[in-house]
């Protein structure tokens, strides 16, 4: 037993295959045409949007959040971080490192009301 842990040791720990290994049962779906297409049209239907990179994840690709002015958002899969902010740059859109800057206060303003007006409406007359 003590042998794996000398050096020199013919003994070695194998790296994972591939990166599906690495991420256990998990399987990590990649972004599609039918996801950038929603990332477009959500954008475009929208005002005072901005755009926020999340990185890849053991259970996620990397992923663009977009939020609007009054909160909404929506998120999808994209291909690379350097894609995504180029995509917020072809639509005006500012885009920041969610890892650094976090995400706004909106959007969590935004969920809440959502949430409250869900609850009122289950309750009924």
């Amino acid at each position: 037993m003590m042998d794996r842990f000398r050096r020199g040791s013919k003994m070695r720990m194998r790296r994972p295959a591939s990166d599906a290994a690495r991420t256990g049962s998990t399987t990590v779906r990649a972004s599609d045409a039918v996801d950038r297409e929603h990332l477009s049209s959500w954008v475009s239907e929208r005002r005072g949007v901005e755009g926020f990179v999340e990185p890849r994840t053991a259970v996620s690709d990397v992923t663009l959040l977009l939020v609007a002015h009054d909160g909404e958002w929506t998120r999808r899969r994209v291909p690379s971080v350097s894609w995504a902010h180029d995509f917020c740059n072809r639509f005006q859109v500012p885009s920041y490192d969610a890892g650094l800057v976090g995400i706004p206060q909106r959007m969590r303003d935004y969920n809440s009301r959502m949430k409250q007006q869900k609850k009122l409406g289950e309750q009924g007359p």
